[in-house]
């Protein structure tokens, strides 16, 4: 029987973004850090892996690998200068060709093997190879577009992962579910004018890009209607999530009916992420991560394969990690989050609980009446 996936590769954990202070260079007015050198370290990820591996739950899992993507696999969706460009400064020491984008050496090799994972992920869903499972890649992917690396992203890990998969197994209709707390500007405009790619994104409103909410933004040209953002309250919570997914991200499923399922998965929604402000929990992606696997179920015999992409709570993201694979494996371990009760205490009241439906009940109401004009 096939078994959940999970893809590493040890080289990616030695990406480097170079010394910072959360994520500002350091220089002027920015003390240099006394001890973690940035936001987006390997530490955080590293440690969900150890985790795993720890519980027991590894020898559970398909424990994947995968090799560097090809030029060409890069081309399917970045464009030819920004490749070279890319190569050529990682040769040349790094540095950051976007915005807070930085990378050291040997950033351009480490970002091809990250996406590898999530296409190695892919590919093994698609052939049944695994029933489901996860690519922990690093660097993540969804702020990059085509030819711009954004917010520590290098290259789009989950676009290119699904253009290689209608290359290699014909597949045409697929969705992305993205609920990294920051908007997934990358995936969106790589998809913008396409109506084979749903793309949901689920995040904090106005959080990143600064100022961005985009609920007005459906899409363009073939595409209109096959975009969908969803700006959430800061501190909406447990509640705002699993509201959302039933009214509004469930039902564009269902209405489009992929034939694959990606989700961006972001743990930076968690209630300490330093980045932040949106108190979920462990059950919280447990819950998310159950939701996208009954519909990948009825409408695309459970093709489901989740990417890793930001979370930078070095303590908590490993326990919202682990939650996600203990629901994709449907595999219980001994492990207890420590602060799950305090965390859930600290969810929103009745009364920011039913502003936040309304305003979601808003959205659904405003993209049903799109959807039929």
């Amino acid at each position: 029987m096939p078994v959940t996936g999970f893809y590493t590769d040890e080289r990616t954990f030695w990406h480097s973004t170079g010394v910072q202070a959360l994520f500002l260079p350091i220089g002027d007015w920015v003390q240099p850090p006394t001890g973690s050198y940035g936001a987006d370290t390997p530490d955080s990820k590293r440690r969900f892996l150890n985790l795993v591996q720890a519980s027991g739950l590894s020898r559970h899992l398909h424990m994947g690998g995968a090799a560097s993507i090809t030029r060409d696999d890069l081309l399917r969706v970045h464009t030819d200068q920004y490749i070279t460009r890319f190569k050529e400064t990682s040769d040349a020491g790094g540095g950051d060709l976007g915005t807070l984008a930085p990378f050291s050496k040997g950033g351009f090799e480490i970002a091809c093997i990250g996406a590898g994972l999530a296409m190695a992920l892919v590919d093994d869903v698609l052939t049944g190879k695994v029933s489901n499972g996860y690519a922990l890649c690093r660097p993540g992917g969804h702020h990059c577009t085509a030819d711009e690396p954004m917010g520590f992203c290098l290259l789009a890990n989950v676009a290119i992962a699904i253009e290689a998969a209608r290359a290699r197994h014909g597949v045409s209709r697929i969705a992305v579910v993205d609920w990294d707390v920051h908007h997934g500007n990358g995936t969106q405009s790589i998809f913008y004018e396409r109506a084979d790619t749903l793309t949901i994104s689920i995040h904090q409103d106005r959080c990143f890009p600064p100022g961005y909410g985009g609920a007005e933004d459906r899409g363009a040209g073939a595409g209109v209607g096959y975009n969908i953002n969803i700006p959430l309250l800061a501190g909406g919570g447990h509640d705002a999530y699993v509201y959302a997914f039933d009214k509004l991200v469930l039902p564009a499923l269902e209405a489009f009916r992929p034939e694959l399922i990606v989700v961006s998965s972001g743990l930076d929604a968690s209630a300490v992420d330093p980045l932040a402000r949106m108190l979920l929990h462990s059950d919280s992606f447990g819950e998310l991560t159950a939701m996208m696997m009954r519909a990948a179920d009825r409408l695309c015999d459970g093709r489901l394969a989740i990417v890793h992409e930001g979370g930078y709570a070095e303590a908590y993201l490993p326990f919202c990690g682990h939650r996600i694979m203990e629901t994709l494996s449907s595999v219980s371990t001994e492990v207890v989050d420590p602060v799950l009760d305090f965390f859930k205490a600290q969810q929103p009241g009745e009364r920011m609980v039913g502003f936040q439906r309304q305003l979601i009940d808003e959205m659904a109401a405003q993209l049903a009446r799109t959807s039929d004009g």
